[in-house]
């Protein structure tokens, strides 16, 4: 919330955690495994409705009901005179609000947050936009403040320095109604080092996997997360976990390995150091084959000729094993999606516009909840064919959730005008729409960037 918002606020005990359910390797601070939901919650839940629409008014009265991360106490916090008023509501009633929301998921939460947010909030949460200036700007300002972007991806030009950099994001978060997902694809290696003027080289995936060392894979990922999350970068568009078939322009030196063995081998320990360490961590590029082509995808639209069932068995393995990791901390908080054409499972559409690939695939067969992130859609093998605002509607009726890289506040508004035309002609459904921001005000509430609570009308 802006820092000009006056609010009250009552705070809850931490959630107690499910039978079975995962903690370590978590900083304070860092993200909580999610729960499984149970039979008996189903029940409860619907029982639950009913209460809502009582003790959601107690939400809304109090403002912002957080929950306290692992090694927090639940106390009031002093020294904030006026903030507080007397709920108008008896303890039993408080005690049920308190159960109700520690016995939900933050994927429940974001539902109840969701739906009491606007259309335009909505649709700006799909949106992780570009600045075209380098410092806070005022056209950055508006698309925080009126277009309600979910996040924004930051180059080299946007991290000149770390005192530009923090007071950048610092007055970006300050203005955002909504915690913004702040992010940089930050790799080390040769070519994908946007902080190198700042931290210095990093070695990257591809030096670190020829070290052999899994003690050395995990301290970098623990040095990326204290690094970025330094800056108030809160996201990193990071690992590449593409397998090197041929070297090509789009991951020499990017990947941890010419096979899929060594690339999962060496992203498990890198990543489960990023987000143990509270960074959010996105996978790409989804569905792979970028291993597979002498082309760069910022040029022409790369396509890989191979088998189904070799994809599946080299380049989709990454990502199947993961998502479907027992460690909690190595499945990717974010999978981001990019365009390059497999005739054999798609002949028609690049993997991130094709439902085959984004719903078929990754939701339903690897069973992937998370948010996904497409590339950036002005690239040359989209740009050829669409323009960026179709695009991005076919992107979200792929399966993705969120659009990378719509730069300046005009392109930005194209896409969101895109976006109401095509629910306006039945393209997308609300239920399409509403799922993507809740899946993204899900991640935001899991990695602490935002209170677990209700809008303010």
């Amino acid at each position: 919330m802006p820092k000009d918002v006056e609010q009250s606020q009552i705070i809850l005990p931490p959630r107690r955690k499910a039978a079975g359910e995962l903690d370590q390797g978590l900083a304070p601070g860092g993200p909580r495994p999610g729960r499984r939901r149970t039979g008996l919650f189903v029940s409860l839940a619907l029982a639950a409705l009913a209460t809502i629409v009582v003790l959601a008014s107690l939400l809304i009265h109090f403002g912002s009901t957080s929950l306290p991360g692992p090694g927090e106490q639940a106390t009031v916090p002093a020294g904030l005179p006026g903030s507080f008023v007397k709920s108008p509501y008896n303890p039993s009633q408080v005690n049920a609000l308190m159960h109700l929301v520690d016995s939900m998921t933050y994927r429940e939460l974001a539902n109840l947050y969701v739906a009491h947010m606007s259309l335009d909030e909505k649709l700006g949460q799909l949106i992780m936009t570009e600045s075209e200036q380098n410092n806070y700007s005022d056209d950055l300002d508006y698309m925080i403040t009126q277009l309600h972007v979910g996040g924004m991806i930051m180059y080299e030009s946007h991290l000149q320095t770390s005192s530009q950099a923090r007071a950048t994001i610092s007055q970006a978060q300050q203005r955002a109604k909504i915690p913004l997902l702040t992010s940089v694809d930050e790799e080390g290696g040769l070519y994908v080092n946007r902080l190198v003027h700042i931290y210095g080289a990093r070695p990257g995936p591809w030096e670190i996997s020829q070290s052999g060392s899994l003690a050395n894979d995990r301290q970098q990922g623990e040095k990326m997360a204290h690094d970025l999350l330094s800056l108030g970068l809160n996201t990193d568009l990071a690992p590449d976990v593409d397998v090197m078939i041929i070297p090509g322009a789009d991951t020499y030196d990017r990947t941890f390995g010419t096979t899929a063995d060594s690339v999962i081998k060496y992203t498990g320990p890198y990543i489960e150091a990023m987000q143990s360490n509270g960074l959010i961590a996105c996978m790409k590029h989804y569905p792979g084959g970028l291993g597979n082509t002498p082309y760069d995808a910022h040029d022409i639209l790369p396509t890989d000729n191979r088998s189904r069932d070799q994809i599946y068995a080299t380049e989709l393995a990454p990502y199947k094993t993961f998502i479907n990791s027992p460690n909690p901390l190595m499945r990717p908080a974010m999978i981001m999606s990019t365009d390059v054409l497999m005739p054999a499972i798609d002949p028609t559409l690049p993997a991130e516009l094709s439902h085959k690939f984004m719903t078929d695939i990754l939701r339903k067969e690897f069973g992937y909840d998370g948010v996904v992130l497409t590339d950036a859609l002005y690239m040359g093998g989209i740009s050829a064919r669409w323009s960026e605002a179709e695009a991005a509607v076919l992107a979200i009726q792929a399966g993705n959730d969120m659009i990378l890289g719509p730069m300046g506040s005009a392109r930005t508004q194209a896409v969101i005008e895109a976006f109401k035309q095509a629910l306006h002609d039945g393209r997308l459904s609300l239920a399409r729409v509403n799922e993507s921001a809740a899946r993204i005000i899900a991640l935001k509430m899991q990695y602490h960037l935002m209170p677990v609570t209700l809008p303010r009308d």
